[in-house]
């Protein structure tokens, strides 16, 4: 199963930006999508954006123009570029990696990066 780690949250004020990096332990280019996904306290997860292995990519509605998600197949890494943070962005980001094995398709997970925008 492909692993994924994420690295590159914190805490920024209002206005700022992050970048979100997601390492996957096997080649991207055979994961049919990567995607970022967030999730508030009390909230359900959501998707925030996603980039399949063509590069075709997709954004949620609220970070259209503000975020980025690019994918380096070299480094097996996936980015999210954050710029003009607002306060409700705060959530635990997650990567999520889409593919099949054996003709199975599967779903895996990083840990989560906690992102905080305060002034």
């Amino acid at each position: 199963q492909v692993q994924l780690v994420e690295s590159g949250g914190g805490l920024v004020q209002p206005g700022g930006s992050l970048r979100l990096s997601c390492a996957a332990s096997e080649r991207i280019f055979s994961i049919n999508v990567m995607g970022w996904y967030r999730q508030c306290p009390g909230k359900q997860r959501e998707l925030v954006a996603s980039i399949s292995n063509g590069g075709n990519t997709n954004y949620a509605d609220p970070v259209k123009g503000r975020f980025t998600i690019s994918r380096d197949n070299a480094k097996n890494t996936v980015y999210l570029q954050m710029n003009s943070l607002k306060p409700e962005d705060t959530a635990v980001y997650y990567c999520n990696a889409y593919y099949y094995s054996d003709g199975v398709p599967l779903d895996s997970w990083g840990q989560g990066t906690q992102v905080t925008v305060s002034s």
